[in-house]
């Protein structure tokens, strides 16, 4: 181990993934355990309050998405004061593993999810799926979902092209069809992008009584770092908590992404491909107003001048074209 001590502080941003495991182990130790599960998996557990965090993350996304390479269960532990426990994996595993089903077998047989009085279950994509799926180990859990596959077995996702490699995985036996997991989940939450195709695919197979789809339209395919930059993670897991999620409160945090300038460039875009000039004049005149954006300037200015060209008279219009004829010679 490192003799260093470190705390919920630290940053382990130019750690090594030996020296990083040995940090965040320490970190665990102080407050809760940390535990290897065989080769790929590992369990990262910090008890503070009454509420619990159960994240399923990857060790690269954890050091990607977090300027102090932390868990982003952390985030709720240090602002929150949430119990958090953290399943990492290395690499996309889906966590399909003997030895992560072992060890929820074991909090179950422990009733480690009953000193909660509330769970909160979260992952994206790969770790969206298995938040849904481990669920079904803490009955009444709300679970929150960022882009979830139901399943990659291929006799009913085989439509989905992007994860070939896993499609020997075992998707069937335990913990296996994540949507039949949520049955015993008190809420759950799937954010998806319609506007994706296999990601709205999947969400459709999530269709239950206590799932709540919520749609972040235009925003693409990496919602979860989108949260982040909208600083609206936190928001979501809390409301989550405390079953204030719903599709109104969830619009009024993505209402962050007005000032998101990705957002705004794949609106414009969408616009340009359906040719809504109305629209495109109206989100530049917006845009513009409220921030320095020269591509939505020039469109804007381009639209103007083709409107004023049609509106004016049909002599103006010919005087017009032939100083620009003119002009260009």
């Amino acid at each position: 181990m490192i003799d260093t001590p470190f705390t919920l502080e630290t940053s382990f941003a130019d750690f090594s993934k030996d020296a990083w495991l040995d940090a965040v182990a320490q970190v665990a130790q102080d407050d809760g355990f940390y535990e290897t599960l065989g080769r790929k998996h590992h369990a990262i557990f910090l008890k503070k309050t009454k509420t619990l965090l159960v994240s399923f993350e990857t060790i690269s996304g954890m050091r990607a998405l977090s300027s102090l390479a932390h868990p982003l269960g952390w985030e709720m532990v240090r602002n929150e004061d949430w119990s958090h426990l953290c399943i990492a994996s290395e690499g996309d595993t889906w966590f399909r593993d003997e030895n992560v089903y072992a060890f929820f077998d074991r909090l179950i047989d422990d009733g480690f999810f009953d000193e909660f009085d509330r769970v909160v279950f979260y992952g994206a994509g790969p770790g969206g799926y298995a938040a849904a799926a481990y669920s079904v180990a803490a009955p009444g859990a709300r679970v929150v979902a960022i882009q979830p596959q139901a399943t990659l077995d291929p006799s009913v996702a085989e439509w989905d092209d992007r994860f070939i490699e896993m499609r020997r995985t075992d998707f069937t036996s335990r913990f296996g069809y994540a949507p039949e997991m949520l049955d015993a989940a008190e809420a759950a939450y799937v954010i998806y992008d319609p506007a994706v195709p296999l990601d709205a695919m999947h969400a459709s197979l999530f269709t239950r009584p206590n799932v709540t789809k919520l749609r972040m339209r235009r925003m693409g395919s990496a919602l979860q770092s989108k949260l982040l930059d909208l600083d609206q993670f936190e928001a979501v897991l809390t409301l989550a908590a405390e079953d204030d999620l719903t599709v109104e409160s969830f619009a009024r945090c993505a209402r962050a992404r007005r000032d998101h300038r990705p957002y705004l460039r794949s609106l414009l875009n969408a616009l340009e491909q359906d040719q809504r000039e109305t629209f495109i004049l109206m989100l530049c005149r917006w845009v513009n107003e409220r921030i320095s954006a020269p591509r939505f300037a020039r469109r804007q200015k381009q639209i103007e001048a083709d409107i004023a060209l049609r509106n004016a008279p049909a002599g103006d219009a010919d005087t017009d074209q032939d100083e620009a004829a003119q002009k260009s010679g």
